[in-house]
């Protein structure tokens, strides 16, 4: 591999054993997580970046688990989708049986840990895919602040300083929460392949900026 081409350790969220979240019409957190991965890795090798996909079949297993999957890489980026807390969801019927969800919380959101060994770039590049979401029209949610210290709230980045997978490797790293599977319109906008790739070219465009911003 060309040592000159930033490489980014792509990792899919939760997987076959433990499923993540359930959306509005009952699909795993998993399956949306893998197909945004999926998109989102051809982009950012069109946009002149390595990738070192983590986690694409499901299998891995224990958190601590991924950072070891992605020695070699530059930065690592963990795919995700939102849901909510039990108090703010309701019930409804889905295909003959009850499903849950939620029209308090909708958009994304980025995460950064302050116990993650390359702060400032893990800063950096949370910021950098934010604005590039932004302004591709896509808008974050502020709900993470009932919970979570702003980092840079207006591209919405926050601190989520106990996450295994930002803190647990020596990469600069961002959870990426690509947005809310229990908001029922949400959930089947973030099931459109032409916004999953409008999203993933905002990210691509972001991360590669950045990337190639901290090479100089």
């Amino acid at each position: 591999m060309n040592a000159e081409i930033p490489r980014v350790a792509l990792d899919v969220g939760h997987g076959l054993t433990d499923t993540g979240a359930t959306s509005a019409r009952g699909r795993s957190e998993y399956e949306f997580n893998r197909d945004l991965a999926w998109v989102l890795a051809g982009r950012l090798r069109e946009n002149g970046l390595a990738v070192i996909e983590v986690n694409f079949d499901g299998g891995i297993r224990k958190l601590t688990d991924r950072p070891l999957r992605a020695q070699g890489a530059d930065f690592f980026l963990s795919i995700h989708h939102d849901s909510i807390s039990e108090a703010f969801l309701e019930s409804w019927d889905w295909d003959g049986g009850e499903q849950s969800y939620t029209t308090v919380k909708r958009g994304f959101g980025l995460f950064v840990s302050s116990r993650n060994p390359d702060l400032p770039a893990s800063l950096r590049c949370a910021s950098a895919l934010g604005a590039a979401l932004r302004a591709d029209g896509f808008e974050p949610t502020s709900w993470h602040g009932r919970k979570h210290l702003p980092a840079d709230a207006a591209n919405g980045v926050w601190y989520y300083d106990n996450l295994v997978v930002l803190h647990r490797t020596t990469l600069p790293a961002v959870l990426f929460e690509a947005g809310v599977i229990k908001h029922r319109e949400e959930e089947l906008e973030l099931l459109d392949p032409q916004r999953q790739q409008r999203m993933s070219e905002a990210l691509a465009r972001g991360l590669s900026v950045c990337l190639r911003t901290r090479e100089k």
